[in-house]
């Protein structure tokens, strides 16, 4: 079940609120510019997928998002807790950056956590399978999706370079609780 944690901004952060239902996530994030939703998903596809194959799973609805919003790249992103690139790509999503494009991401199976900075608040969104989630231009974030990933996401952007960071040199993502591999207890 995904999870909204609103978070102020702070050396502790102070948790403000959590939301669990989807329609009040989607408000909340509304306020901040960022597009949430939830979507069907093909039960079928597991971490660890071959992108190909996610790749023709969502033809159709790829197809659709690539003519509503103009996007030149979608990529998938599977990692499984198996995967010797883990830690190296955990590293890099965990810096705090933005994008000069939006970022719109579509999480197929499995789940990761979105941290976006806004107004002096911190929003911790776990995403799970069925999460769509779009974060504006310019918009300070960062990911992480555990030290035992398992997820498939469909990334898509309009520039033809895909995912590209400008990194903020804030070491803020120390500060915030790191994800939990899935299925462990949440603290």
């Amino acid at each position: 079940m995904s999870l909204l944690t609103v978070y102020a901004d702070g050396d502790p952060p102070a948790a403000l609120r959590e939301l669990r239902d989807p329609e009040a996530i989607a408000a909340e994030l509304a306020k901040i510019d960022v597009d949430y939703r939830v979507w069907p998903v093909d039960a079928g596809i597991q971490a660890g997928a071959a992108p190909e194959a996610v790749l023709e799973a969502y033809a159709e609805p790829i197809a659709r998002l690539r003519e509503e919003y103009g996007f030149g790249s979608v990529d998938v992103v599977s990692l499984d807790p198996d995967n010797p690139a883990r830690e190296q790509a955990r590293q890099k999503f965990l810096q705090e950056h933005t994008h000069a494009d939006f970022e719109m991401r579509f999480f197929v199976a499995g789940g990761g956590q979105f941290y976006i900075r806004s107004g002096g608040q911190v929003y911790v969104l776990l995403c799970m399978a069925g999460d769509l989630i779009s974060v504006p231009a310019g918009t300070t974030h960062w990911f992480d999706m555990s030290e035992r990933p398992s997820f498939v996401a469909l990334r898509f952007f309009t520039r033809e370079d895909g995912w590209v960071a400008e990194f903020t040199g804030d070491r803020i993502a120390e500060r915030y609780p790191a994800m939990q591999p899935l299925g462990e207890a949440r603290g």
